[in-house]
Order: structure tokens, then sequence, then C-alpha cells
């Protein structure tokens, strides 16, 4: 049944990537359309994130903000398609670096680095950074059920120079890598909600108190790596760039929980810029402390 549905969904997926972008935008709009004003999807997730986020003042900036968030999402979801189609010429065209040095000071002293980023902007086409940089990136993810999509998805995030990680098997991995010296750049998606549970770190994110994972902190700790952000941007539609910044130098050697913290400040500022490139459909403040009366 996994193989079938695989057959049958493929064609669309390359058929998608083989598109020239104005198609793609085309399409785009249309499927907008559909997904807002038709399907409606995941309406009362997205409405119920922007309204704990105070990013808008009244209900009608609340509505524009929304609409904006849906075409944006649009978006994404064929950029993400297009991938497999687009050479790297192409790829450092639309997807560029601000501060390549940032990262290549640390390949002079032969250091991996460890970089969080958010599900903002196109977090997807950050997995081409092996173009910027020495570093080889890889990224942790989650396994997909079905074996032929996740083969598929390692197969074109490959395209561009990435490799993925599962995530239960990261620590083994990493230290195979470190113990060859190879020079590597880890990407952590280290936005997305934690399962509940009593020892989980709560900070300020968006005015609501959330619990958030400390994984690419406990790690940079664990294997002392230098730890940085990647900020991903839209320049205009189809063209983003990325920006580095250091949260630490040495993990071993900051107090507990600054990283995150310190991540999470930076993605908020960078939500509040264009609050439309946020991934608003998860359900981030689904496990949110109640403020007290």
């Amino acid at each position: 049944m996994k193989r079938l549905v695989f057959i049958l969904v493929a064609p669309f997926l390359i058929a998608i990537s083989i598109m020239p972008f104005w198609l793609i935008y085309l399409c785009s709009d249309i499927f907008y359309l559909f997904t807002y004003y038709i399907v409606g999807y995941r309406k009362q997730v997205v409405r119920k994130n922007l309204n704990l986020s105070g990013l808008a003042s009244t209900e009608k900036e609340l509505k524009k903000m929304e609409r904006s968030f849906y075409k944006y999402l649009c978006d994404l979801f064929l950029e993400i398609i297009k991938v497999r189609g687009m050479s790297k010429k192409e790829m450092l065209r639309r997807f560029t670096m601000t501060n390549p040095e940032v990262a290549e000071q640390y390949a002079k002293k032969n250091k991996s680095i460890f970089v969080m980023a958010g599900h903002y902007a196109n977090f997807e086409w950050l997995l081409s950074i092996g173009h910027h940089i020495t570093h080889t990136p890889h990224a942790i993810y989650a396994p997909l059920m079905n074996p032929y999509f996740d083969k598929y998805i390692q197969w074109v995030r490959s395209k561009h120079g990435s490799y993925l990680i599962s995530r239960k098997k990261f620590t083994e991995q990493f230290k195979k890598l470190q113990d060859s010296n190879a020079l590597s750049v880890v990407g952590f998606a280290a936005d997305q909600s934690p399962r509940r549970h009593a020892k989980n770190y709560h900070l300020s994110f968006l005015g609501q108190e959330v619990p958030v994972f400390t994984g690419a902190e406990r790690l940079g700790k664990e294997f002392d790596v230098p730890v940085l952000m990647a900020k991903v941007r839209r320049i205009k539609r189809g063209y983003y760039e990325t920006t580095l910044s250091v949260l630490a130098e040495s993990p071993k050697t900051v107090p507990d929980y600054q990283i995150t913290d310190a991540f999470y400040a930076e993605l908020e500022s960078l939500i509040k810029e264009d609050p439309s490139l946020y991934f608003w459909t998860h359900n981030r403040f689904k496990l949110m402390r109640q403020k007290q009366q």
C-alpha cells in the first residue's frame, strides 16, 4: 500500500520540480484560494497562534496577517518540492549567505559547528548551505513512516550536498564524524514543541510561557561544538538570504539554557520583522503555561 501511494504521488512531485518558477507561483496562487477559502487548512490553529502571539492589534490586522501567511505557506510547499529540479547555479542565485566567513573561521580551526534555525521563511533551502561554506551539511530528522517517501526525501535533500541523520542515532553518528575528523555543520530545527514532561524547560516566546527543546544546546555542551544560528529572510518571492550569528563559541563554558534563550530571543525578533513567514500551522502554544490571575 505504501509503495502504491508513492507511485501515485511521485509523478506530481516530479512534474512540480521541473516547472519554471513563474508557473509554480501561478499554481501557488490557485492553491492558496483552495487552501484558505475552501479547505481552511488548520485555520483554527493558525488563528489561535496569531491571537496568542499578540502581533496583531486589531481583528482586521490579524486577518490580513493570516491571509499573508497562507499565501506564503503555499509558496513554501511548492518551493520545497521544486528543490529536486533546481541546479546548483539556480540555488546559489535564489538562496544566498551574507556572511559565510562566520562559519569559515571554524573551518580554519578544523571545528565542526551546530546551526540552530526556526521554521521561518524557506528553512528547507537552508540545506544548500554547503554551497557557501567548507563544512559538509547534515540535518537531524525524524524518518517518515513510508519508506519510499523517506528514501525520496533523503535523495532530494542530498542533491545540494546535505545528508540526513535520524534523531534517534544522532549521538552515535556524530561521534563517528568527529572521530574521522569530518568537518560538519549540523542543522537543528529548534523551535518545535516537545512532549509534555515535568522537566521541560520553559521560556517566554511571543508573550507566552512555553516548553522548548534544548537538544542543540545539550549536544553542543556534550561535544563542545560552537553553536550558531541561521536567520533566513525572504528578499522577494523565490529569493532568500541567510545570516549566521554565533550563540556560543564554547558551549561548555556558558550557563545552562543561555544558548536556548538567545536563540528564541533572536527568532522572536525575526518573526516580528515579517510574521507571515513563520510556520503558524504548528500548534506551538499547545503546552503553554497558564498565566496567573
